[in-house]
């Protein structure tokens, strides 16, 4: 437990509008499923994925770099047909 964060938080990832290239993933603790959530789990951690949003991430790996251009989440999404130059963004 860190941050008040307890073991029943699950992470949801999800595609929403905005960003240069018209679409943005976003990243959030969620102790709530939802009915029409896809469930994946790897390592005892789940990641819950709502069904509009999964047409958009189906194929994408989702990992962790730590480099020099610093920490954070990176994506790599076989749907998308561009993305904006910082990498905020993306579209299909």
């Amino acid at each position: 437990q860190k941050d008040g964060l307890t073991n029943n938080h699950n992470i949801r990832v999800a595609v929403k509008g905005g960003g240069c290239s018209g679409l943005m993933y976003d990243l959030n603790f969620d102790a709530e499923v939802k009915e029409k959530d896809e469930i994946f789990e790897d390592k005892n951690v789940k990641i819950l994925v709502d069904k509009k949003s999964l047409l958009y991430l189906l194929g994408t790996t989702l990992d962790f770099t730590d480099g020099l251009n610093g920490k954070g989440f990176h994506f790599v999404n076989p749907n998308a047909s561009r993305t904006c130059g910082c990498g905020e963004s993306f579209a299909v």
